[in-house]
């Protein structure tokens, strides 16, 4: 195919959220892990939650609101600054280390970021990982009031972008995203960065099936929803040949 655009994710897509865990078991040590799992797995159901509610926060509430949850149901306790700390980690994350060299090697194509993320979350990302030289815009669905998967998310594309839905290309590495795209109608490539296989061995190999596979399990694997992707990539530095 060939797309006159191509829209990324943000969150585990361009960015790696797992990059959070050096700061939370620097702050709560011993439970870096399960504070990163437990959070993501929280921030993600509140966001569908406060949609399917009708009670929307933004992605900064709710990021904070879902750290609250985590370390209280673990019963640690914090100052505001150790809190204020971590939270700060969201500016900071981690690209993956093919990110940028695949969004230069795209153009002259117009690329952008539609996330669920707030604007000033993802400005300060955007610019701080120095992807602001090369992303035409940064689509934050604070303009609809409503988080993906819900299609008015996706309908932000056309009129942040300026080209047809038909020519973009979507890509994510989330399966309830890539659903969530593809049900809308647009052209999906998947970053399946975790194998099946990968997968089933991780959990053979402990008796007890630690917090970071157990988060493999609930968010990496391709949900049983109908809508399959059109493009399956193992990494970013595949897209150039797929766009």
């Amino acid at each position: 195919m060939s797309s006159k655009a191509v829209v990324f994710d943000a969150y585990r897509t361009l960015y790696d959220i797992q990059s959070v865990a050096e700061t939370t078991e620097d702050v709560f040590p011993g439970y870096g892990e399960i504070i990163t799992q437990v959070w993501r797995i929280k921030q993600l159901e509140y966001t569908w939650l406060r949609s399917l509610m009708r009670h929307y926060r933004d992605f900064a509430a709710v990021t904070r609101d879902s750290l609250a949850y985590t370390l209280r149901v673990l019963g640690l306790s914090y100052e505001r600054d150790a809190f204020e700390r971590v939270i700060e980690t969201y500016l900071h994350l981690d690209l993956y280390p093919d990110a940028a060299a695949t969004l230069a090697a795209l153009k002259p194509r117009k690329l952008a970021i539609l996330s669920n993320g707030s604007p000033d979350m993802l400005d300060a990302l955007v610019r701080n990982s120095g992807l602001d030289r090369l992303l035409d815009a940064t689509i934050s669905v604070d303009a609809r009031k409503v988080f993906k998967p819900s299609p008015d998310a996706y309908e932000l594309i056309g009129p942040g972008l300026g080209t047809p839905p038909n020519e973009v290309l979507f890509v994510s590495s989330n399966p309830w995203d890539v659903a969530g795209a593809k049900a809308f109608g647009l052209n999906v490539a998947w970053i399946e960065r975790v194998m099946p296989e990968a997968m089933a061995l991780a959990c053979v190999e402990n008796e007890l099936v630690a917090p970071l596979t157990m988060f493999k399990a609930i968010r990496t694997q391709m949900d049983e929803l109908g809508f399959a992707p059109d493009h399956r990539v193992r990494s970013l530095s595949e897209l150039p040949e797929i766009a």
